[in-house]
This record gives C-alpha cells, structure tokens and sequence, in this order.
C-alpha cells in the first residue's frame, strides 16, 4: 500500500517534469517553468515538496517549487523571471511533490536546442550512470553496489562525481536514510538493500573538476571551474522482483 501511494507521487511528478520538458525552448525563462509545475501541483491536489524547505546549512526556507539550474549550476537553482534560456545551455529541472502523505522527486537535465557533443555525453552518461545504477537496487545487494556502480561509469569516461550533495531515502519524509553518494565513500555506512527501501538516486556529475560552491543566495550550488553540470534523478523500490522505478510509467 505505501509503495503504491510513493507510485502515485513518483508518476506525478513524472508527469510534471515531461511537460516541462517539452517547454524548454530558446527564449522561455525558469519562472515560466516554475508556473507552470506549480499549476500542475496545485490542480493535481498535491503540495509542493521544495518551496518552505528549510535548510539547515543555508538558514533559510527554499521559497520555488523547482530547482532550476543552468549550466554550471550543480543543483538548487533559483526560477527567476530574468534568466532567459539559450540555445547551447542545459537547464536541470528538479522537483517534489507531497500527495497523500508521501513524496515524490524526480530530476532531469534538458539541452535547450543544439548543443556541441561533449555536452551531449555528459548528457549521455550521467543518465547512463543512474540506470546502471537502478539495476543494482536489488535485494541483498549493498549500498555501495549503487554508490561504485555511478562512480566507476562517470570517472572511466573522464568525468567528475559532485561530493557534496547525495541521494537519499524517500517515503513520508523527504529526506530519509540512507544517504546515497555517488560514490563509495568508506566513512559512511553500507547497509544491506532490503525489500521496501525506496532510494532516490540522482547523480549529478561534472564536466570539469568535482569542486563546487554556494552562490551567495546560500542556495545555488555551481562547479567551481565554471563547467557544465548535468544532475538525473529517480525513486527506485527494492522488490522480489527486482528495481521498481516508482518515478516513471
């Protein structure tokens, strides 16, 4: 029954995101994607699971329903009237929603037009790292199979893991356990998957090096060396049968 109703709020959020999709165009502004999810929350009964987060590192509530983050922008990003996409950018669209008790949060990296080839494998293999990783979300399987399974794609193919920010569990909470880096960090824990865990795996990845910073609105997180930044995202279920992708059809 739970997994059924983290169903409902992973495929609205599906939904969402799909039609944010087809709205990046050259020339549309993040706000324009920010209506347009938060319309979609409200008519669909659901709260928004972003705007009145509050932070602990940055002291202050996330006032968006979207993260909206540009190009060099890791994640976090504010919606604002006056940023305009282009064609050449990557804009990744991060969102949540609270819908009968639980929540949903999925994440995706969209090119605005063309964009030169290194862009697109950067594109290419961070979606790639997290459904090598979804197939790891088995039961019996550990933690780190996740974490080594996105690390080992992105590095081999001269990439960098962002450290700061992690995955997560997800259910009546937003934040749940365990934490999900994107790579095997020996320090934390490495618990055994079991049937019922539902994990929120979103790799984000640069393509220069892995340092990143907070923009002084405390909440835009950008790489430091001004490179572009790509971020995907998923609820899987651990079941008998294997991943079950909660956030998609």
């Amino acid at each position: 029954m739970e997994l059924e109703k983290l169903r409902q709020s992973g495929l609205l959020v599906y939904r969402i995101l799909e039609k944010l999709k087809g709205m990046v165009v050259e020339g549309i502004t993040t706000q324009d994607l920010e209506d347009a999810a938060e319309k979609m929350i409200a008519d669909a009964g659901a709260k928004p699971a972003f705007k009145g987060y509050y932070s602990q590192s940055s002291g202050t509530k996330f006032p968006y329903v979207l993260c909206t983050s540009v190009n060099e922008e890791v994640v976090h990003g504010m919606p604002s009237g006056r940023r305009k996409l282009k064609a050449g950018d990557i804009v990744s669209i991060d969102t949540g929603v609270l819908l009968n008790g639980y929540y949903g949060d999925s994440a995706v990296t969209v090119a605005v037009g063309e964009v030169n080839d290194s862009v697109k494998r950067l594109l290419k293999v961070t979606e790639e790292s997290l459904e090598l990783a979804i197939d790891r979300v088995r039961a019996g399987n550990r933690l780190f199979d996740i974490c080594g399974t996105v690390e080992k794609h992105v590095v081999s193919n001269g990439f960098s893991i962002v450290r700061e920010f992690v995955g997560h569990g997800i259910g009546t909470s937003l934040h749940e356990e365990p934490q999900i880096p994107n790579y095997v960090d020996r320090r934390g824990e490495n618990p055994r998957l079991k049937q019922g865990m539902v994990l929120a795996i979103e790799p984000m990845v640069n393509a220069g090096r892995a340092d990143t910073k907070v923009l002084p609105d405390r909440w835009t997180a950008v790489a430091k060396d001004g490179s572009y930044s790509a971020h995907f995202e998923h609820m899987v279920a651990v079941t008998d049968n294997g991943p079950w992708v909660l956030s998609r059809p």
